[in-house]
């Protein structure tokens, strides 16, 4: 990476050229874990059993749901490692790393631990047929085990963005989806073991990335077994570590009941409004992709920069997030306008969908415009570790998406819709209203020395 040197250590270089090569790497390793869910969804869905395959969805869903709450590890080890990074303190990489995985053996064995209560309620949730709840049953025990190598890839990733390397942070990604489907293909198609065969072929794919993670960190130099336990369980570090990860937490939490709150208000509408809400989702998630590598972007270069002390770099960083969120924005929205039409004929066949679907089109285009803010500042308060502000701003911006609902509840579908739009504006502006207070603490005014007539 070139750099220059910082008052405290070394900036990270600030182009459109260096934002690009961060982003691009994480959008395609964005873009390929669907892939995996499609192979694993084709594979239990050519042995012919419904319940199989329904077993399958809702497993990972209830993953899906538990593992990306506790995804603040891997924003919590980028943010920290990137200051780290930027402040020239190898040993302080290291010794975030160690803290790292030390949480995620801790809670990913408590979830081993606890499979039994967790499998109880996930069951009562969805609250599946017999079948189902049997071919589920099956695959929970095995995946359940997943949960340490899982949780240990999120903090091997962050610390390998947080160096600025998201081309690692893309292979290891890649080799994980791509050991899972050769693995689901050949316990579920060539051995038959069905569901339970793609829960093992997950756990065993987690196992090889934490390997394979470690492996490359320690190409890097990383020497995160080195560190003494005293120092991993040193009061300082440890308590800002899980400050942060809680704060992210509370974050992800508040988003995830925002999200469930529009697509269980849509299921009440009916099946049509369900179906239709659903395949406009996809634009969004589409458009995510994308914004998120930005964000990856932003994480790095201004905790690099906030490490090294340098407020032009972190500022120069801001905007250019900033600048490629909201134009990149800008581009999709008109292009989902565009082609969002033939987009719903494709993904569904049923004309009631279809219809319905086009009506409520432009709201689901408008998106990642109303997102781009906060894509761009979640990734600037991510590697500033300013994660108490952000998680405050979500919560509020969770009570504007509350309000929204109950003042626009006359309004049907297009009231979820307006929610939801104002959901994702309220945390890019509230974000955005906030910044010139943070930042201004992050590098206060340096004051030149009062002489006196001794020292003059």
């Amino acid at each position: 990476m070139t750099s220059v040197a910082g008052p405290h250590g070394a900036s990270p270089e600030i182009t459109h050229r260096r934002m690009l090569a961060l982003a691009v790497p994480m959008t395609l390793a964005n873009v390929t874990t669907p892939l995996l869910g499609l192979v694993g969804t084709a594979a239990v869905g050519r042995l012919g059993d419904a319940a199989l395959l329904g077993a399958l969805a809702l497993g990972a869903v209830i993953f899906d749901t538990l593992f990306w709450t506790f995804g603040a590890l891997r924003m919590a080890t980028a943010g920290l490692t990137a200051q780290a990074t930027g402040a020239g303190d190898r040993r302080e990489v290291d010794r975030t790393l160690a803290r790292a995985l030390a949480v995620a053996l801790g809670v990913g064995l408590a979830m081993v631990a606890l499979q039994g209560p967790l499998a109880a309620a996930a069951f009562r949730l969805f609250g599946a047929s017999p079948a189902v709840n049997a071919a589920l049953s099956g695959y929970f025990a095995v995946r359940i085990w997943c949960a340490p190598f899982t949780l240990a890839n999120y903090a091997i990733l962050g610390s390998t963005l947080g160096r600025g390397r998201t081309d690692l942070g893309l292979g290891l990604q890649v080799a994980i989806n791509v050991v899972n489907v050769v693995l689901t293909l050949l316990l579920v198609l060539g051995l038959g073991t069905g569901v339970a065969g793609a829960a093992l072929a997950t756990v065993l794919a987690e196992m090889a990335g934490t390997a394979l993670g470690l492996v490359v960190l320690r190409r890097l130099g990383a020497r995160p077994w080195r560190v003494p336990a005293a120092e991993i369980v040193e009061r300082a570090g440890l308590t800002r570590m899980l400050a942060v990860n809680g704060d992210v937490m509370v974050r992800t939490l508040a988003l995830i009941t925002a999200l469930a709150l529009f697509s269980g208000l849509g299921a009440r509408a009916g099946d049509v409004t369900l179906a239709a809400n659903a395949v406009l989702q996809n634009l969004f998630l589409v458009g995510s992709f994308f914004l998120d590598g930005f964000a990856t972007a932003a994480e790095v270069l201004c905790g690099q920069a906030l490490g090294a002390r340098d407020e032009g770099a972190f500022r120069g960083a801001v905007r250019l997030s900033l600048g490629w969120c909201l134009g990149f924005a800008l581009a999709v929205s008109a292009l989902f306008l565009a082609v969002g039409g033939p987009f719903v004929d494709a993904v569904t066949t049923a004309p009631e969908v279809r219809a319905f679907a086009r009506d409520y089109l432009a709201y689901a285009a408008l998106t990642p415009l109303a997102a781009a803010a906060a894509f761009a500042f979640d990734g600037v308060y991510v590697g500033a570790t300013w994660t108490r502000a952000m998680r405050n701003l979500m919560l509020a911006a969770l009570a504007v998406d509350a309000a929204m609902l109950a003042l626009t509840r006359d309004l049907g579908n297009a009231g979820l819709w307006l929610s939801m739009l104002a959901f994702l504006a309220a945390r890019g502006l509230g974000q955005a209203l906030l910044y010139p207070r943070l930042a201004a603490g992050a590098f206060p005014p340096v004051r030149e020395p009062v002489l006196t007539g001794a020292t003059r």
